[in-house]
């Protein structure tokens, strides 16, 4: 029984510094999650789960880790407060993902981030095609912020009585210089139709497109490596 209450001791006794180091860091740590955030957040669970599990350790050397790596935490997000160079070191700074409707592959690029990642996280947002996006930023976080094309923005139909039109998903066709030639037969779509399109738009070579999508309604979006065409 002295075992479990030990035990009992410990898990409580590193529930409170936990808590306790979650406070001090306060509410927008537990929103906005940066690479800083996640480091400090395994860190302070490594701490309590040495405590309960590793007999070696003692109650009063976790209590002191806990408490020196919480003034740590503290110590760093003061210093981000107050200097920006400090904070774009630690925190990172938001990268514009699309500008003025147009996909930055460069940036992508730097930031890890694919197309599959792109549209979904612009789903997330509510916007169903990349071409309804005027701008997207990637924060710091790892979300994305999205600020739709004026035609695309609020009052709804509804808010003005206006019908109802069909809504339809847009189709992938193109994704890094590879067509999607299962999406293309799911349209309903040709080889010949899209390199028409394509034509359209002075393209030649798949490997030259970035992404092309497809809206029913005779709507075609085409981005190349080198920005919209």
């Amino acid at each position: 029984m002295a075992v479990y209450g030990s035990i009992a001791l410990e898990l409580f006794i590193g529930f409170v510094a936990l808590f306790l180091i979650v406070k001090l860091l306060g509410k927008a740590h537990l929103s906005q999650l940066t690479p800083f955030d996640f480091i400090s957040a395994v860190i302070t669970g490594e701490l309590l789960g040495n405590a309960l599990y590793d007999k070696e350790v003692h109650l009063g050397q976790v209590i002191f880790a806990a408490a020196l790596w919480g003034l740590l935490i503290y110590g760093t997000a003061w210093i981000t407060q107050k200097s920006n160079s400090a904070r774009k070191m630690l925190e990172g700074e938001p990268s514009i993902i699309i500008r003025q409707g147009k996909i930055q592959y460069n940036t992508m690029k730097q930031n890890n981030i694919d197309l599959n990642e792109l549209q979904g996280l612009v789903r997330q947002k509510g916007y169903f095609s990349l071409q309804e996006v005027e701008y997207a930023i990637l924060e710091t976080n790892g979300s994305l912020s999205v600020m739709p094309k004026s035609a695309n923005d609020i009052p709804r139909r509804s808010e003005w009585k206006l019908p109802d039109v069909p809504v339809n998903l847009p189709v992938t066709i193109i994704l890094d210089g590879e067509v999607m030639y299962d999406k293309l037969a799911e349209a309903k779509l040709t080889e010949h139709w899209l390199q028409q399109k394509l034509a359209e738009h002075n393209i030649s070579d798949y490997k030259d497109v970035f992404y092309a999508e497809w809206l029913e309604g005779g709507q075609f979006y085409v981005a190349t490596y080198d920005g919209e065409k």
